[in-house]
């Protein structure tokens, strides 16, 4: 983000700092340059402005800051092999597992509406920091009993430790690749920042899945293996310098507000395809594991944990090999991938086959991944610059209503019907809305030819 400061006269030892950082690039520039300097307080980790860090202690920094994004990432997911060993445990029904999913979903919400944009002026670090307190207060509570109160409790603050990390964990990259290569493309922002989100939240399951599998201590293994990388993912931030300076006068808070960017019709259908893409990342990381261990008879978590894997593993790849695509052409290269997948679930439901199924969800996944991605940046693209940040916003609140609301409604809809039934229908409301979204789109917003460049 821009440095601000109070403008004081430049000396002549001003202006050969000045002249020095003009050399280094400009990111470093804006750390060194008269300006910055002028009746600045220090930097979070006790630099002074004229000693800035160097390139390659930022880019070390990019990478260190990527592994905890995919190490907290990896941790919300944890749990979603293990489901089924909670339902037996307490005996809750296939409902009880999506209110406990959505209770993570309203977390991230809670956690993005007061504390996803306070790291603009707290510090990355200290509410990077923040996040991974809340991550190891969750493992705490995992920890401590296996039963349903205690795991909503946890998964409540899992969510609200994703909803803090998110944000400022990609921003922080954003800055640190800027700082460590000034000047250079932002390609490997856009593909680390991506597999670390994406890819990260397809490797908890897998990762838990193989140690519930063949390590024992199934529920609580897992969680003290994330406990030592939180801890040391703790230290790390710690070591990394930090983007952000401290105002002179720290702005009045104020939640984050939210908007829907110009209001438009391609707005809305950009909010709709979120909704209906995270709904697809739900139903995988809800109730698909009972459903592979229980309709279709296979019940090793390690397995579980492949297919959930399987599908943000394709979400992340897909993301990353359209990168070259314009924006029309990814966006129906999405609509038309997750339809697709969505279709092939359907008949993999009914012919209780765990080889269609995994190719329905390794289609459903990469297409939800693409569909995502575009509608994330067309919505950054075409909102007013003063109102980016509550547009974006808007966006995120509608997809994680998708994330909540779709696989509850799975999730109760099992109590009256078969969970093959019920997935026939929830792939039936996707199909819907995918639909609305493309004839939405022909004309105005992502999926029109005037916003294909």
């Amino acid at each position: 983000m821009p440095l601000t400061s109070s403008a004081g006269t430049p000396t002549r030892t001003d202006r050969a700092a000045g002249k020095a950082a003009a050399a280094r690039g400009p990111a470093l520039r804006d750390a060194t340059a008269p300006e910055a300097t002028s009746r600045r307080p220090a930097l979070h980790d006790g630099r002074t402005p004229g000693q800035p860090p160097t390139a390659r202690r930022y880019g070390a920094g990019f990478w260190t800051i990527a592994g905890v994004f995919v190490t907290a990432m990896a941790f919300s997911t944890v749990p979603t092999p293990l489901y089924p060993l909670y339902q037996a445990h307490d005996g809750f029904s296939t409902f009880t597992i999506t209110v406990v999913f959505a209770a993570y979903a309203v977390g991230v919400l809670i956690s993005l509406l007061f504390g996803g944009h306070v790291s603009d002026w707290l510090g990355r670090k200290k509410v990077l920091a923040s996040a991974l307190g809340l991550e190891l207060l969750a493992a705490a509570l995992f920890l401590s009993a296996p039963s349903l109160p205690v795991l909503l409790a946890a998964r409540v603050v899992t969510g609200l430790g994703v909803g803090l990390l998110t944000a400022t964990a990609t921003a922080y990259l954003h800055e640190l690749h800027r700082a460590g290569r000034p000047g250079a493309p932002t390609r490997r922002f856009d593909i680390v920042s991506t597999a670390a989100n994406i890819g990260g939240l397809g490797l908890g399951p897998l990762a838990a899945g193989l140690l519930a599998q063949f390590l024992g201590a199934p529920l609580r293994l897992p969680y003290a293996v994330f406990v030592v990388l939180l801890l040391a993912g703790a230290a790390a931030v710690a070591l990394t310098p930090e983007t952000v300076r401290r105002p002179a006068v720290r702005p009045a808070y104020r939640p984050q507000r939210i908007g829907a960017g110009r209001g438009d019709r391609g707005q809305l259908a950009a909010a709709a395809a979120g909704f209906t893409s995270m709904a697809v990342f739900g139903l995988f990381t809800s109730v698909v594991p009972g459903f592979v261990g229980g309709t279709l008879h296979h019940p090793s978590r390690a397995l579980a944990g492949l297919v959930v894997f399987a599908v943000f593993g394709a979400a992340a790849a897909a993301q990353i090999g359209t990168g070259r695509l314009g924006a029309r052409a990814r966006w129906y290269v999405g609509l038309l991938a997750q339809a697709a997948g969505m279709a092939v679930l359907a008949a993999g439901v009914h012919l209780a086959s765990l080889p269609v199924f995994l190719v329905a969800g390794i289609l459903a996944g990469a297409g939800a991944g693409v569909l995502f991605k575009s509608a994330v940046g067309f919505v950054a693209e075409t909102a007013a610059p003063e109102r980016r940040g509550e547009a974006l916003a808007g966006l995120f609140l509608a997809s994680y209503l998708g994330l909540a609301l779709l696989p509850v409604g799975l999730g109760a809809a099992s109590l009256v019907m078969s969970l093959t039934s019920a997935a026939t229908w929830f792939t039936a409301v996707v199909l819907a809305l995918l639909a609305t979204v493309a004839a939405g789109t022909r004309h105005d917003g992502p999926g029109a030819s005037r916003h294909s460049a």
